[in-house]
């Protein structure tokens, strides 16, 4: 195994753990909060609004850690690859960084 193997390895597993525990909240938050609907409704208040905003709001920015702005995710890649070519093309024009 080469060292490149290596480092996808550990890049895949980081990123493979950080998918499910987004997928572990998202269950629990879906399990609670159906719950406290419920209780809410059989209270006759509707409360439990703000419960889900306010973990939704968690949730979601979970979700941006985990997709959008992690290593390797889809806005991190494409930005490392608009650096790494402003670079390169710095380096072939001979300006410095």
């Amino acid at each position: 195994m080469t060292p490149d193997d290596s480092r996808i390895d550990a890049l895949a597993l980081r990123r493979a753990r950080a998918k499910l525990g987004w997928f572990s909240h998202a269950a629990v938050y879906v399990v609670v909060n159906i719950g406290l609907v419920a209780l809410s409704l059989a209270d006759g208040r509707h409360w439990a609004v703000f419960p889900l905003l306010g973990w939704g709001v968690g949730l979601l920015f979970h979700g941006l850690a985990v997709w959008v702005f992690q290593p390797g995710g889809g806005l991190m890649t494409r930005m490392v690859e608009r650096e790494r070519a402003q670079l390169n093309r710095a380096a072939t024009h001979g300006d410095r960084w």
